[in-house]
This record gives structure tokens, C-alpha cells and sequence, in this order.
């Protein structure tokens, strides 16, 4: 029986984060507001990781011609987990089940120089896995997923720099985040699986893979059986309360898809050459990150992912005024606060229910006159009163460094 103490399917609906609906369809969770703030900040912290190491946004359609999926290898690889081709006339389309034949073909259609590589390809796109009904759950297994999703063109020679680089991503992602892998494990193909049959290029990425392993210094173990149809891979493993584990992050190397849809570069001796294709994923599918981030965290969310960030809480109706100049003061400064009134209650029972809003502002006939903030932190911490305009600067800090800690007093005196 799961344990539904932190069961994020339970939490998340009673925190208000997502729900379901019979009309919509199994596996196909919206987001209400809360998660939906969760979920945008969870992205932009990726899209400027991304960016801070030199990747290059792109979009690209949740649609392809079935002949895009044949010539990847989807097809006969994979079509068991995508959901059937649909007729457009004398063609068919098909929702993609990954990102990478898009990539592929956007790489292909600008000729590269070797300056231009390694060349990182970034997208928070959306794809599709046709879930049979009985193994859906929550946001875990989904039909709809917005994977975080970059592919980087390189040399061979570039492949083990950029492998690390990518495992560099993932762990200061984690600390960000606040969790913990529960293991590495290095994927590679087993008997009788739907593999691509070119065991020089399978021992080729074994190697390298294992080779950054190695240079990194971080235990892993190998399991044969979970590799990709085209490659084996790096999975960042993570574990929810009962001990099962999903894989969150990935590291890749592809050496057969470049060669399906023929990309090349022109190199320094004015040949054509074939890029490596390393398929990086820091925090996978965004919905799955969100479920073991709510399973973690209890609700109680680092501060910069927290949905309200700041709770203001006037002690009458007096200061009612006061703490809602102060919220269009967060929101002009970019943070999530929230005024809760005597309307709903006592100041006692208005900071029960603020349990898991990292900062928690009481503002009384005193605290407004004077223009300060009587400030707890959601850890039971109480700061003395100091003015609001040096408190929400110090929290914008706390916010845009992604730290998981709530205060820090030396730095802040």
C-alpha cells in the first residue's frame, strides 16, 4: 500500500496544485494557479541555466509526418508507445513521442562549420507516450508531457567535455532544488529488447559514457536492459518515500541518429564530417520533476519555487491598506505575495494556514506606522521588525540565487 502521508496525487489536490477530469482524460492533468506558478518558475530556472551555458532556444512542432519517425527509427522502434498516425489528406501525422527527429532537422537545414560546435539545441517542448489506462497516475505517467529537452551537435572529441558539463547541470539543478539522486545508473541495452542492431556504436557510447563516469568521480552501476533503442545513457535516478525509483535526468550519446538523417559539419581540412549527438535532459519531464518535487518537499517548497512566496497578514482591518501596498511592492520586484486578511479569520488560524508559505509578514497598528514588517519564517524563526523595502530585497535575493535556505541572519544584518 503507498504511503500517502507526502503522496503528491493526494497533496497536490489539496494544495490546489492539479488536478483531473474525466472529460479531459486519463493521464491528462491541468494545472491549477498555484501549480502552475510551481511550474513556470521551474522553468525559467531552467531556460536560464540553459542559457548561462551557452544553449540555443528553439521551438518545434508537437506534430510529424509518420516519415519523420520511420527515418529516426521511432517507428520501428517505438511505435507501441505513440499513438496512432493521423490522415491529412494524402499524408500522415503523428504526435511525437520525442523531441530529437525535430532537432535533428533543424540542425540539418543551416550548413555548420566545426566553429560553430559543440552547437546546444534547447526546448521545453511538448510530446506524447499513448500510457495504457492502468499504469497512469498522478503527474508520474502521463500521455501529455512538456519535457525539458536539449540536444548538443558535436565533435567526438567534444562528446566526454560536454557529457560532464551536462552531469554538472543536473547536480547543481538538484541542490537548487533540493533533492538528492538516489543513484547513477549507466543504461545499456539487454537481451531481446527493440535495439538498434550496430554493436561498434554501442560500445563506442558505453565507453564514453563510462569513461565520464569515471572522470566524475560519481558511484553508478550498470543495468542492463533500460538503454534507448538508439544508445545507452546516463540516468539520474530519485526515489519517492516508499524507496521506488523513477529516472528524473539523462545523459546521452547518439551516434545512430545522426547518420539517419545525415547531418554533417564541414571540418577544418574542408570535408564533410558526421556530428555526435549528446541528448541532455536536466530535470526530464517537467511533470514528473513537479510530483517527486511535491513528495520531497511536503508542500513546503524552497522559496523561489513556493507559489506564494510571501503571506502578509494585517492584524485588522486597519492595516488592510498597508499589506496591500506591500503585495503591488512584490509584485513590482517579481515576487508571489499574497494579503490574507481578518476576513479569513484569526491572525492564529491566518498563520496555520500560511504553514507552508516560506515567509509569513504580520503587520499591526505599529508595524504600519512605522513602515516595518514583524517577519516569521516558515521554519518557526522570528526576525525582529525591520522595514519592508531591505526584508523584500534580501528575500529577492534568496529568490534569484534558487537557494533552498530561508534566511541567512550574518548576511542579512
Amino acid at each position: 500500500m503507498r504511503d500517502t502521508a507526502h503522496d503528491h496525487r493526494k497533496l497536490g489536490r489539496e494544495l490546489g496544485l492539479f488536478d483531473t477530469d474525466p472529460l479531459i482524460g486519463s493521464g491528462l492533468p491541468y494545472w491549477l494557479p498555484d501549480g502552475a506558478a510551481v511550474r513556470h518558475a521551474l522553468e525559467e530556472y531552467i531556460r536560464e541555466a540553459e542559457r548561462k551555458a551557452g544553449y540555443r532556444h528553439v521551438y518545434s512542432p508537437v506534430l510529424g509526418k509518420r516519415e519523420l519517425y520511420e527515418i529516426s527509427g521511432h517507428w520501428s522502434h517505438y511505435s507501441d508507445d505513440m499513438f496512432p498516425p493521423m490522415d491529412l489528406g494524402a499524408e500522415q501525422v503523428v504526435l511525437r513521442p520525442s523531441l530529437c527527429p525535430h532537432h535533428a532537422v533543424i540542425y540539418r537545414s543551416r550548413s555548420h562549420s566545426y566553429r560553430e560546435l559543440p552547437l546546444r539545441m534547447a526546448e521545453l517542448g511538448g510530446m506524447y507516450r499513448s500510457e495504457l489506462s492502468g499504469v497512469l497516475g498522478g503527474l508520474t505517467r502521463v500521455r501529455a508531457i512538456q519535457l525539458n529537452d536539449a540536444h548538443i551537435f558535436c565533435t567526438l572529441d567534444q562528446v566526454a567535455d560536454e557529457a560532464a558539463a551536462a552531469l554538472e547541470m543536473i547536480r547543481r539543478a538538484y541542490e537548487a532544488l533540493g533533492i538528492t539522486p538516489a543513484r547513477y545508473r549507466l543504461s545499456l541495452p539487454g537481451p531481446g529488447g527493440k535495439y538498434v542492431a550496430a554493436p561498434g556504436m554501442w560500445e563506442r557510447s558505453a565507453a564514453l559514457l563510462t569513461d565520464v563516469l569515471d572522470r566524475s568521480g560519481l558511484p553508478y552501476e550498470a543495468a542492463e536492459g533500460e538503454a534507448a533503442f538508439y544508445g545507452p545513457k546516463i540516468d539520474v535516478q530519485v526515489a519517492d518515500g516508499a524507496g521506488r525509483e523513477s529516472t528524473l535526468s539523462t545523459v546521452q550519446i547518439d551516434f545512430h541518429q545522426p547518420e539517419r538523417f545525415d547531418l554533417h559539419y564541414i571540418g577544418a581540412d574542408g570535408a564533410k564530417h558526421r556530428p555526435v549527438m549528446v541528448h541532455r535532459s536536466v530535470i526530464g519531464s517537467v511533470e514528473r520533476a513537479v510530483a517527486h518535487l511535491i513528495e520531497r518537499h511536503g508542500g513546503a517548497f524552497p522559496a523561489w519555487l513556493a507559489p506564494t512566496q510571501l503571506a502578509l497578514l494585517p492584524v485588522s482591518e486597519a492595516q488592510v491598506p498597508d499589506a496591500e501596498a506591500v503585495a503591488r511592492r512584490c509584485a513590482e520586484l517579481g515576487l508571489r505575495a499574497e494579503v490574507a486578511g481578518p476576513e479569513r479569520g484569526t491572525l492564529g488560524a491566518r498563520v496555520r494556514e500560511a504553514r507552508l508559505v516560506p515567509y509569513q509578514a504580520v503587520i499591526g497598528a505599529k508595524e504600519a506606522a512605522d513602515g516595518h514588517l514583524a517577519v516569521r519564517l516558515r521554519d518557526g524563526r522570528r526576525l525582529a521588525p525591520r522595514p519592508a523595502d531591505g526584508f523584500l530585497a534580501a528575500v529577492g535575493a534568496l529568490v534569484a540565487a534558487h537557494r533552498t535556505d530561508l534566511w541567512d541572519e550574518e548576511a542579512r544584518q
